[in-house]
């Protein structure tokens, strides 16, 4: 294998650390930080070293495994201090986009430390049931290393062998973190078909367009949560509202306070969602949970920090 060819099969698993990465940490930001540092590690090697280790994927994967673990770790005394509520960063679906736009996305810059790659990791990131909203809330009540254990090996089939080099634990001792994070997930319910979610956030749209109180309580299930992650930055709840009755009073408020607020819908993380834009920005990106027909949970996220990966599609 000559060095262009190795740096290109090199390269090509940055699709895969991507993947891995933003379900380990819920964010698109972060998992490009941790894939970058693991590319700047390898490329730190001495070049004897590289040469010698016989699967580039399986050291580049460890290497972000690790340093997600460690970020999993300081996130922690991170989001005691986050104002409000912290939710994982939402990811939008850059096709249906453009389609609405009849437009195409420029490519990218120079990697600084590799080949080149696309302007926005998030738009890497494959959008399957593992990157719903309501899973990653799932996953971020476990551990650290129940995170690592359980999205290595139940979601991307990586065997104990190798999960045990990452956490540095016993291949036994991983199996029991991804059964005790089993445990955890398996309250979180298999979503309702695509199609009927669609239906209903339809018209969660159209009742809250036309400000239908009545409407809105209709379509939320009574025992519905909504939470909002302004992150300190914008205002948001700072504490779940339950209720919905309370939940489409404040929807309803929400759009009295903001004269010429659009409402789009669209795919967020994979799934049937809204996008709300003023002027062209998209100042909101809400995620649902459909239960027997009527919404059991909104994931409201206006951090704008979050809403990076949204910015080119507006």
């Amino acid at each position: 294998m000559d060095g262009s060819t190795g740096v290109r099969a090199v390269d090509g698993e940055r699709r895969q650390l991507l993947n891995v990465a933003y379900r380990l940490l819920g964010s698109a930001t972060e998992a490009e930080d941790a894939v970058q540092d693991a590319y700047a590690r390898w490329y730190g090697l001495p070049s004897r070293r590289r040469q010698e280790i016989e699967s580039p994927g399986a050291w580049l994967t460890t290497v972000t495994g690790r340093i997600c673990l460690d970020l999993l770790r300081s996130a922690r005394a991170r989001r005691e201090r986050y104002v409000g509520v912290w939710l994982p960063e939402p990811l939008p679906d850059r096709t249906e986009w453009e389609h609405a736009a009849g437009g195409v996305h420029a490519a990218g810059p120079a990697d600084p430390v590799g080949p080149a790659r696309p302007a926005d990791p998030a738009d890497q990131i494959v959008l399957d049931e593992s990157v719903g909203m309501a899973f990653l809330v799932v996953l971020e009540s476990m551990t650290p290393a129940e995170r690592v254990a359980f999205v290595l090996h139940d979601v991307f089939r990586y065997p104990f062998a190798e999960i045990a080099d990452v956490l540095g634990r016993s291949s036994g001792a991983c199996k029991q973190l991804a059964a005790s994070a089993r445990r955890r997930a398996g309250a979180a319910r298999a979503p309702e078909p695509t199609a009927e979610r669609a239906e209903v956030v339809r018209h969660v749209k159209q009742a809250w367009e036309s400000k239908d109180i009545a409407a809105l309580v209709g379509l939320l299930d009574p025992g519905a949560v909504m939470t909002a992650d302004g992150g300190g930055v914008v205002g948001a709840l700072l504490h779940p509202a339950e209720g919905g009755a309370r939940i489409a009073q404040y929807m309803v408020a929400i759009a009295d306070r903001a004269p010429g607020l659009e409402l789009l819908e669209r795919s967020v993380n994979g799934a049937p969602g809204l996008v709300a834009r003023r002027d062209g920005v998209v100042m909101t990106v809400a995620a649902f949970d459909v239960t027997d027909g009527h919404v059991t949970r909104i994931w409201a996220i206006r951090n704008p920090e979050k809403l990076r990966p949204w910015a080119t599609t507006s």
